[in-house]
């Protein structure tokens, strides 16, 4: 059977690592807390009343759609869909496009972004690849004016952010729920990692200006990955709620 996302294909490393999902989805929450169109996650409630659950919600239908065969992809795809299409109905109201692209987005830059940081920088023909694979999420999810390359998607990602992005009530208040659920230590490393991902104009709407600690304790933390013993260091970032959850995240069956 056909996969979805080629076995050999960068984007099955980048996602085949815990930490690495960790980072993609720290630097995601700064930035989609300051998406014009984050008042749609107070409509369901479930994103600020848990904010760590419906990060390893996420985390499971991104990695089916990556690590699966083509046609259980694309019935993952399309129950995104169905979630959204009934989140609209009750709201009587519709996501705009561009949001759903705004999320795609995301997605393609802290893929490339978290990968670098922890591992190593990519190719331009493995940005590529990071491109298509989102691409063909966004193609499937009926989603319009996706870039052609990786050039056009860095002058749209440049336009996105500069046009889709404010600070608001919604904002302080999901990093108020970010800190309550991970308590004042692992909130404090969260803004830190966050500090060396996000792009410019979030750092400057959310005020990050750390990452310097983080910067002190990569090159250690990179050296534990290569040992494998990076586990209980990653075990201190995470609730002991999710611990087990976190240890499922990685796929050994990935050469790094």
């Amino acid at each position: 059977m056909e996969n979805f996302v080629d076995k050999d294909s960068v984007v099955r490393k980048i996602w085949g690592r815990s930490d690495t999902i960790l980072f993609i989805f720290a630097g995601a929450a700064a930035e989609f807390a300051l998406n014009k169109t984050v008042d749609w996650l107070y409509f369901t409630g479930k994103l600020p009343a848990d904010p760590i659950g419906r990060l390893f919600s996420t985390v499971g239908y991104a990695r089916q759609i990556i690590f699966a065969e083509k046609h259980i992809a694309h019935t993952a795809i399309n129950k995104m869909n169905t979630i959204h299409q009934a989140v609209e109905k009750g709201r009587g109201a519709q996501i705009p496009g561009w949001a759903y692209r705004d999320v795609l987005f995301m997605l393609i830059y802290y893929s490339v972004a978290s990968f670098e940081l922890l591992e190593r920088k990519l190719t331009d023909e493995e940005k590529e690849e990071v491109l298509k694979v989102f691409c063909a999420v966004g193609e499937r999810m009926r989603i319009k004016n996706l870039p052609a390359n990786y050039s056009e998607w860095q002058q749209m990602h440049a336009k996105q952010l500069e046009e889709d992005l404010k600070r608001s009530r919604f904002t302080d208040d999901l990093f108020k729920q970010y800190k309550k659920q991970l308590g004042v230590f692992r909130y404090f490393i969260l803004r830190e990692v966050q500090s060396l991902l996000a792009p410019h104009t979030v750092k400057r709407l959310l005020c990050l200006n750390g990452g310097y600690i983080i910067k002190i304790i990569l090159p250690f933390y990179r050296l534990s990955r290569k040992i494998k013993c990076a586990q209980p260091i990653q075990n201190l970032l995470m609730p002991y709620t999710y611990r087990s959850q976190l240890r499922q995240l990685n796929y050994n069956n990935i050469a790094m």
